[in-house]
């Protein structure tokens, strides 16, 4: 009778052990076809869950499998999450400062979407990375260019992934006496859907006597070197005065200098590769000033380039626009504003820079140097008016040194995940 009951109760044991079996089989069996499922996921509908993800979950799940890397990784969907981004994303700033000695950099960026009103933008986040270098910020589609010990440095605010591009060896070497200044443009190839860098090297003697100057072009892609431009005829050696400004797509455009009394605009075919010169006129202003007391820089007006002068703003309150109308035929037009009264105690004894213009097309402009609060200047040449937007959240440090800083309103600018090749 125990034998009996023994015998039985190894029976049930047993059964339920193959039930136990079985479950764990069926189980095991139904996560591997959901695996096989999420990897048969079609790639088109995996994209279109992706790109509504934050930026730093794509990046973790790049760890998932080979294919969802590649994937994440691929230019079509770089393309789609920012042609996605751009439509939802407000625009930003982003602002460089560098003490005075050149020990210190933060790169921060600012929001405005606290402000309804846009008198007020925050600090949003602190972007800086471990030997950030560069003071000049340019940013197109995601990308931020900016030199690191004359080296050009692209940098993806997004994945905090930096790429140090190899030097140039330039055929124009600085003799004893000769400054040399380089500068690195970014622009966005949209017919091959590249990334390129275009470097402008000058070297020259005092009042940009002997002046020379050259320009290499780097396409952003493995395997990629820097590649010298071969100008056309009616290329002028220049000296660039100002930070590119990118525009209509495809376009990168900068002032720069002649000589002492010969301003130009210069302008770079991301797609061609082929540089441009447009003289400013020379009556542009009333009394022929050299370069190193003209106060101006480059703007988008409406879908045209002008330059913005301001040299004579704080003592007789004037600015003068000068638009490109016609690239082709090199026509110019002018325009000319008298700031209001009540608003001249807000240029007053100040050094204003250009940096840009807004999406509503309004004018940035920037003091050089400030020590207890930081402030732009948004200028509507339409309706003639000044208005002062303060920035908050800058750490209070800064207000306690000798500083000097870049600004940059980007347009285009998206939280996307684009990856650098190296």
């Amino acid at each position: 009778m125990k034998r009996r009951r023994t015998v039985l109760k190894q029976l049930e044991s047993d059964q339920e052990g193959r039930q136990s079996i079985a479950q764990v089989v069926s189980l095991t069996r139904e996560r591997s076809k959901r695996r096989k499922h999420m990897c048969e996921i079609h790639s088109d509908l995996l994209i279109e869950i992706l790109i509504r993800l934050p930026a730093k979950s794509m990046v973790r799940f790049k760890c998932i499998s080979k294919q969802w890397s590649s994937l994440i990784s691929c230019r079509y969907f770089c393309t789609r999450l920012f042609t996605r981004v751009t439509r939802h994303q407000q625009p930003h700033v982003y602002m460089c400062l560098v003490d005075e000695v050149g020990a210190q950099r933060v790169l921060l960026s600012i929001s405005s979407t606290s402000s309804p009103d846009n008198t007020c933008y925050v600090v949003d986040q602190d972007l800086s990375i471990t030997g950030m270098g560069g003071f000049f910020l340019n940013v197109v589609r995601g990308l931020m260019c900016f030199s690191v010990r004359k080296k050009a440095c692209i940098y993806n605010p997004s994945t905090r992934q930096r790429l140090t591009l190899p030097a140039i060896k330039s055929d124009i070497i600085a003799q004893q006496g000769e400054r040399k200044d380089t500068r690195y443009y970014i622009g966005h190839d949209p017919f091959n859907d590249q990334y390129k860098l275009l470097c402008t090297i000058a070297i020259s003697s005092e009042f940009f006597e002997n002046l020379k100057s050259e320009h290499w072009v780097f396409v952003l892609e493995a395997g990629g070197s820097w590649k010298k431009v071969v100008p056309l005829k009616n290329y002028h050696p220049h000296a660039p005065s100002t930070v590119g400004h990118f525009i209509n797509g495809s376009v990168v455009h900068y002032m720069a200098w002649l000589d002492m009394e010969t301003c130009a605009v210069v302008s770079f075919d991301v797609t061609s590769e082929e540089l441009t010169t447009i003289l400013v006129p020379q009556d542009a202003r009333d009394v022929a000033l050299p370069a190193d007391r003209v106060k101006a820089g480059l703007i988008e007006y409406g879908d045209k380039i002008a330059v913005f002068d301001h040299t004579h703003l704080k003592e007789k309150f004037l600015v003068d626009l000068w638009v490109l109308r016609d690239a082709g035929k090199k026509i110019w037009s002018k325009k000319r504003r008298f700031l209001q009264p009540c608003q001249k105690h807000l240029v007053h004894d100040i050094e204003l820079i250009v940096k840009g213009t807004t999406q509503n097309g309004k004018v940035i402009l920037a003091p050089v140097k400030m020590h207890s609060h930081l402030y732009i200047l948004c200028y509507n040449m339409g309706s003639n008016d000044l208005s002062k937007v303060e920035i908050k959240g800058v750490p209070h440090i800064w207000f306690d040194k000798e500083y000097y800083f870049d600004l940059k309103y980007s347009m285009d600018e998206s939280e996307g995940i684009i990856y650098l090749e190296t």
